[in-house]
This record gives structure tokens, sequence and C-alpha cells, in this order.
């Protein structure tokens, strides 16, 4: 009976570990294009843009220094701020990762 209780409860240890799942993969995108320093602008948030298609996107990064690529062409990867857009702005991409073409 012990056994079965230990097990149970190493089970739901491991069930609720947040470490197991990976988290923000789900809404990992994929831009390419040109990066550009962005200036003033009416909604006033992200330090770059990008244009993807026929779509534009403020971009912002902790882990990538943008002004490197900024009037670069690259491929970025990135997820999606939660809020945005706001003020009939771009939607705001936290870049992860970015790739010169």
């Amino acid at each position: 009976m012990k056994k079965l209780l230990i097990l149970l409860v190493a089970g739901f240890a491991f069930a609720g570990c947040s470490t197991m799942k990976p988290s923000g993969d789900k809404n990992m995108i994929e831009l390419s294009g040109k990066i550009q320093k962005s200036g003033m602008t009416t909604y006033q948030y992200g330090s770059h843009t990008i244009q993807s298609g026929d779509k534009t996107y403020a971009l912002k990064s902790t882990a990538v220094d943008l002004d490197t690529f900024a009037d670069k062409d690259v491929v970025l990867k990135g997820t999606k701020v939660a809020g945005y857009p706001v003020e009939n702005g771009p939607d705001l991409i936290d870049v992860k990762e970015v790739k010169i073409k």
C-alpha cells in the first residue's frame, strides 16, 4: 500500500511539473523581411519593425541586439506579445532569434 501511495504522489508531482511541458513554442512565429529601426510612430511600442508579406510587425528583444540586423534581410523567430496591437498599430513580436538570409 505504501508503494502505491508513493507512486501516486510521484506521478502527480511529475504531472504537475511545468518543466515537463515546453511553453511558448506553440506561440513561436517565423517572419522574414528587412528589419528597420523605428522612429516616431503613433503606436509608440517596439524598437524596430519588419515588413513580412503584406503586414508590418513591431519588434522588441532582450535576447538579440536588433540594431545589429538593421537594414538587413533576415529570418527571425519570436512570440507575439499578449495585449497587442493597440491604437491601430502592428502586432508586437518579442524576438528570440535572428538569422541573416
